[in-house]
């Protein structure tokens, strides 16, 4: 038989085939392909940056489309690609979405002048959008020197939110983009949203007469609370701040099912590691150490914890996971994993004792908890391998791998799941909303977390995406329970 004679009969044994329309399908197939090959930026440029150009974007004079030179990102000729990426983000954050459709006729961020300080991607993109069609004037910078998406960058700075950040940065330019935000002629912000509270740090330490004017801060990280908690222990906080990071909808989500999907994620993508039988020790059983565990065990890998807390230690033995000491398991184990947002979790001393071919990451949210600094000596030779990859090399020959130079693996790595982040954005443009629009005296010079109301509300927006049908307390029921049939349903000490 020909080749085309057994197609046919194949086609035949086969009625589905037939079924569909076959022509439309191809056409746009074919033109799909024409399109992305004949497109500079293909997707792989998105996450790589061996961009040709070795220009700091500080050196470059750029202008967007409106005519506007405020900002300061890697390309803005990239801003339809960005764009792209940025509508298929949308897709998956139906709930921010409908918040911005409801809520955009009455505009309740009018006159807000908000500074942001987070990630910058895709679905931080469609949160910043939907913060300016809610009102708002917007000012953004990276919390991360890795994870920004340039081509994201620049299709925000294209639209007109002045935005400084790129892949890559130094200290110095971490710094420098913050300044930018901040220090700026006849624009003076009234709004922070931060994402470890480096942003909050800097107006705190370098513009304390900004910072006092600011109405409210809306911080997303644990890092970052525990900062500001020290700020209100010390007296110090003249500014009402929003603890989004222990909402409900913030910690059980992001922290936990992002971590959970997006940890082999990374790894894989870094190293091609193969997880069945390796021995893995997560650092942390906290949500993102719990998300991490359940991932590793489900592939097959031997996992041990690390903690300090006698009740998540507990809750860690409970899910089948041996709780060890870091020394007792160092000399064996494959990968370590650290999610605490401690510091020197991961010792010098712990290292030289790693076997030759592990590997070494971090999930929390600041670079502290691997030492990396002591790896910086002449004793050991750094080999940059891959984006975000080196080999460490002890001059008996041992390698260590370690990921991202010990910064946040997921996001410097790889990608998070869009939806998660759908959550943890609808609770901060609630956040926002609520701390702008508060009248004077309710919230005090003090850190405050997300009412429960509000909680259940940003859960019930996202539950349509899955078609779930809440069942509904009779008159009967609620009165047995001592609630009101529209919530909240749990008290606000439930854990």
């Amino acid at each position: 038989h020909s080749m085309r004679e057994i197609m046919y009969s194949f086609v035949e044994d086969k009625q589905e085939f037939s079924r569909y329309p076959i022509k439309a399908g191809r056409r746009s197939l074919s033109r799909s392909i024409s399109q992305s090959s004949t497109d500079s930026y293909s997707s792989a440029a998105s996450y790589t940056d061996s961009s040709d150009d070795e220009t700091s974007p500080r050196e470059k004079t750029q202008v967007n489309s409106r005519g506007s030179t405020d900002f300061c990102v890697k390309n803005i000729k990239q801003a339809e690609f960005g764009r792209r990426e940025i509508e298929i983000a949308e897709q998956d954050m139906s709930a921010l979405i409908s918040l911005r459709k409801r809520a955009q006729s009455e505009k309740p961020l009018a006159g807000a002048k908000i500074v942001g300080c987070t990630h910058i991607t895709a679905q931080t993109a469609v949160l910043i959008e939907t913060l300016v069609a809610l009102g708002a004037q917007c000012r953004w910078t990276a919390c991360n020197i890795y994870s920004t998406q340039n081509e994201v960058a620049a299709a925000l700075s294209d639209s007109g939110v002045a935005v400084f950040a790129w892949k890559g940065e130094s200290e110095d330019d971490f710094w420098w983009c913050i300044d930018q935000c901040v220090n700026t002629e006849g624009w003076q912000p009234n709004m922070i949203l931060d994402d470890g509270g480096d942003l909050t740090h800097w107006m705190y330490k370098k513009y304390p007469n900004v910072f006092k004017k600011i109405r409210g801060i809306v911080e997303e990280s644990v890092t970052g609370v525990h900062r500001l908690y020290q700020l209100s222990k010390a007296g110090k906080l003249c500014v009402p701040a929003m603890n989004v990071n222990d909402s409900v909808t913030k910690q059980k989500f992001d922290n936990l099912y992002c971590c959970r999907e997006s940890i082999l994620d990374g790894l894989k993508r870094t190293t091609d590691v193969m997880f069945g039988g390796k021995q893995v020790v997560v650092c942390g059983y906290g949500e993102v150490g719990k998300g991490c565990c359940a991932a590793l065990k489900a592939l097959g890998a031997i996992v041990y914890v690390t903690e300090i807390d006698p009740i998540c230690a507990l809750q860690a033995c409970m899910d089948g996971f041996r709780v060890v000491k870091l020394n007792e398991v160092i000399r064996q184990v494959d990968v370590i994993i650290t999610c605490t947002g401690n510091k020197n979790v991961v010792t010098r001393d712990q290292l030289d004792r790693m076997k030759n071919g592990s590997i070494v990451c971090n999930m929390g949210h600041s670079n502290t908890e691997i030492d990396v600094a002591s790896l910086r000596t002449t004793e050991l030779t750094w080999e940059r391998v891959r984006s975000q990859v080196d080999h460490i090399i002890w001059p008996d020959g041992k390698r260590v791998i370690l990921l991202a130079e010990g910064r946040l693996l997921n996001l410097s790595c790889s990608t998070v799941p869009t939806f998660v982040l759908s959550i943890t954005a609808t609770t901060q443009a609630l956040a926002l909303i609520e701390l702008y629009n508060a009248p004077e005296g309710r919230y005090k010079q003090d850190v405050y977390l997300l009412p429960k109301k509000m909680d259940e509300y940003v859960a019930s927006l996202h539950l349509t995406t899955f078609d779930a049908h809440l069942t509904e307390l009779t008159d009967d029921q609620a009165k047995y329970l001592g609630l009101n049939k529209n919530g909240p349903f749990k008290p606000n000490y439930y854990r």
